[in-house]
């Protein structure tokens, strides 16, 4: 390797260190997080409820934790609030009412709002078939399917 070559790597080689890292697949307190954070690097689902003890919270809480292996692989982060005093970056610009799963792509772009629980294979099968999912589907294994 030429000096020059190390040299320079050498210069960003602190910039490596400093990069915050992102949290791991979930779930995550939305207070402790910003939307635009994930951009580009993860499929924030974020689970909104008007209380920590609302059934529909708790069901779908339950439903994700059994499944944080597929949600990993998709690249997701789940993202909980049930404070709507505390106004969070993610109730501020999702709006939800009451109980609501929101699946975002890292395009940042909101891809679907369902104000019931939903099942693992539903939201695993709605990011499956996301643009940019198919596209790294294809990445991974460019024979196709």
């Amino acid at each position: 390797m030429k000096p020059l070559h190390v040299l320079v790597l050498a210069a960003f080689l602190p910039l490596a260190v400093l990069a915050e890292e992102l949290p791991a697949v979930g779930p995550v307190p939305a207070s402790e997080v910003v939307l635009a954070d994930f951009l580009w690097q993860r499929r924030p689902v974020v689970v909104f409820a008007d209380r920590p003890d609302d059934p529909q919270f708790i069901r779908q809480m339950a439903i994700l934790d059994a499944g944080l292996a597929d949600l990993e692989e998709r690249d997701v982060v789940v993202i909980t609030d049930t404070d709507p005093a505390a106004m969070s970056d993610a109730r501020h610009r999702l709006r939800p009412r009451g109980f609501s799963l929101v699946l975002l792509d890292k395009d940042g772009q909101v891809k679907r709002r369902q104000p019931s629980p939903w099942s693992l294979r539903e939201i695993t099968h709605t990011i499956d078939r996301f643009p940019l999912r198919r596209e790294e589907m294809l990445e991974r294994n460019p024979s196709g399917r």
